[in-house]
């Protein structure tokens, strides 16, 4: 059943409010309208990069019914954190469809990859391993530290230049597009829209290619002037 359908059948829709990230593609937005509901937008974690729980809190209204966490880039969203705001207040917490599980072979592929490239890069920010929210690196999103997303745009660049895949995972955030726009202002997701790369740690990723992934990240990293 999709989620729009799921909101439907738990009761929500006209005159209700889903609390939904902006920090993802529109899918989760695009299903509270299906349903006949509004989504408003909260602020993300900044290590997660899913919905934050605190946030979640101080976006409630009285019209709220429910809380859509997104898991993403491999990486699940604080289910427990969320339920705890949401409960006592009689609140559903519906998880938007999850990603496509990989195989066990892919993961542990994709997590030793990671771990080469958390040892191993300074350039960028790699993402902050945490036993509570294990990250199955469905995409490596490290952080480009300088003065925003002109600098991470020329970062990325200049590592396709190199021969180096990689891409930005959300171009901009959904309180931005024009189906959804709203006068917020979301510090957490603002900085991810304007710092995240994700770099490749797919199976097809080669030890020389991860080697000159992290050369090219270092050399490149220390030509960017630290966010003050």
């Amino acid at each position: 059943m999709g989620t729009a359908k799921r909101l439907t059948a738990a009761g929500i829709g006209a005159g209700d409010e889903v609390i939904v990230p902006s920090y993802a593609t529109t899918d989760a937005a695009e299903a509270v309208r299906r349903a006949g509901a509004s989504p408003v937008f909260a602020d993300v974690d900044p290590h997660t990069l899913c919905l934050s729980p605190a946030s979640v809190a101080a976006t409630l209204t009285l019209r709220t019914a429910a809380v859509m966490p997104v898991h993403l880039f491999g990486r699940r969203a604080d289910l427990a954190g969320l339920r705890a705001v949401a409960t006592p207040r009689g609140l559903l917490v519906l998880e938007h469809e999850p990603e496509p599980p990989f195989s066990d072979a892919d993961t542990l592929r994709r997590r030793r990859n990671a771990t080469y490239l958390n040892a191993r890069l300074t350039g960028v920010l790699t993402p902050r391993t945490d036993p509570e929210f294990p990250h199955a690196y469905r995409l490596y999103v490290v952080r480009v530290p300088g003065n925003g997303r002109p600098d991470r745009d020329a970062f990325a660049r200049a590592l396709r230049a190199r021969g180096i895949r990689c891409h930005v995972p959300v171009q901009t955030p959904v309180h931005r597009t024009p189906s959804f726009r709203r006068e917020l202002w979301l510090p957490e997701t603002e900085r991810a829209a304007d710092e995240c790369l994700a770099l490749p740690v797919d199976g097809a990723t080669t030890q020389r290619e991860l080697h000159r992934i992290a050369a090219s990240c270092n050399a490149l990293g220390g030509l960017l002037r630290a966010a003050a």
